[in-house]
């Protein structure tokens, strides 16, 4: 489960960029290659150097060539982009992890802070209580570190604590749940929620239209309905359905748990004994809503997922149930935001881009996984 709201500066949904797609645009300032391989992208860019750190982690075994190929060619330049050594000392804190979601996005900060002999990190305790989450930033502030990479429990509450940072001069980079003043950070990176469903719908519309389905039942089911998160997906799912001429006909919600994801299912199954297409938005759920469908013996229809997790990836690739896709929430972001605290720090841009400093936000794209690119993102992706 991920809870980001828009930040300041990021379109709103409503203001989308032309795809060659099928279905509803995508925004146009979206970075595809941070779905996989995000921190790949910044090497890519700025010829970064990689290798040991304080943090003691290392690189995962049997990572892919990619992976391996970006490590080479950034401990190849380490002179170029740090000629004097500096040591850059950055602290990291994130929500408790208490699902595979986030689990992953402190893990994948940890084997990207091992990749770079220059940055010094200081991993705080994950906490879902807020004012100890504040209590660990103040005490990064104290040791003045160069930067913090901040996934919030609560972007609001944190808000206050992060200005703090940013007025002490340190480099701040926000992540996911974005905080409520834009002066209490210098980056932003986030998953793009609206866009999530926009991925999902395309997907389910275009391959309905394909079976020349014209009047196809679509059941949806949604994390936790009160969130914004959940807002957001939904509506980019009710959007790009519109375009194909199609709506959902069942939503209901789940938990974000295996055990809501089961019985919401088993619920809906018996409410609607036909469905042609059913959309999940979480993978962690997605576990329980994968067995109610195996006990209830439905198979007429397929089911597109959403986060992107590894057990969902090794289904899709399996092709031996009504799984036949996901859509990725990156949960590569943290390492994502490790590498651009770095170069905030040693002042480096991007690479390929024209200007000087690294830019204000990212958001992330939500790509779809399919059978036919599965063997691309399961090297990032998390255990549900």
């Amino acid at each position: 489960m991920s809870e980001t709201d828009q930040p300041p500066g990021i379109a709103a949904p409503a203001d989308v960029g032309q795809s060659p797609a099928a279905g509803v645009p995508r925004r146009s300032f979206l970075f595809g290659g941070f779905a996989f391989g995000a921190s790949a992208f910044l090497a890519a860019c700025t010829s970064n150097s990689v290798g040991g750190t304080s943090a003691g982690a290392s690189s995962p075994a049997g990572s892919t060539t990619a992976s391996s190929a970006v490590i080479s060619s950034s401990a190849s330049s380490s002179a170029a982009t740090n000629p004097g050594g500096k040591m850059v000392k950055i602290g990291f804190s994130a929500p408790a992890a208490d699902h595979g979601w986030m689990a992953a996005i402190t893990d994948h900060a940890k084997k990207t802070v091992a990749k770079f002999p220059d940055i010094q990190a200081n991993f705080v305790e994950g906490t879902n209580d807020v004012n100890q989450q504040i209590s660990q930033v103040e005490t990064l502030i104290n040791a003045k570190v160069d930067a913090i990479v901040l996934l919030p429990f609560d972007g609001a509450q944190m808000t206050d604590v992060a200005k703090k940072a940013t007025d002490a001069g340190i480099e701040v980079v926000n992540v996911d749940r974005v905080f409520s003043s834009p002066f209490a950070y210098r980056t932003y990176i986030g998953g793009d929620n609206y866009g999530m469903g926009v991925s999902a719908g395309n997907y389910i519309g275009q391959r309905l239209k394909d079976a020349k389905i014209s009047n196809p039942v679509i059941a949806e089911i949604q994390g936790i309905a009160s969130l914004p998160l959940t807002v957001d997906r939904s509506k980019g799912f009710s959007d790009a359905l519109k375009s194909f001429g199609f709506k959902v006909s069942n939503q209901v919600a789940a938990e974000f748990t295996a055990d809501s994801g089961e019985s919401t299912t088993a619920n809906l199954l018996q409410a609607a004994p036909k469905i042609d297409a059913i959309w999940n938005h979480d993978d962690d759920q997605g576990v329980g809503v994968l067995a109610a469908i195996e006990s209830a013996g439905r198979k007429e229809f397929f089911m597109v997922g959403g986060a992107g997790s590894a057990n969902v990836m090794r289904a899709i690739k399996a092709d031996n149930s009504v799984l036949k896709a996901t859509v990725v929430y990156p949960s590569t972001q943290a390492s994502s935001g490790i590498e651009l605290a770095r170069l905030l720090v040693l002042e480096k841009g991007l690479g390929d881009l024209q200007e000087i400093e690294v830019p204000k936000s990212f958001t992330l794209f939500s790509a779809v996984v399919s059978k036919e690119n599965v063997d691309k993102y399961l090297p990032s992706a998390f255990e549900s």
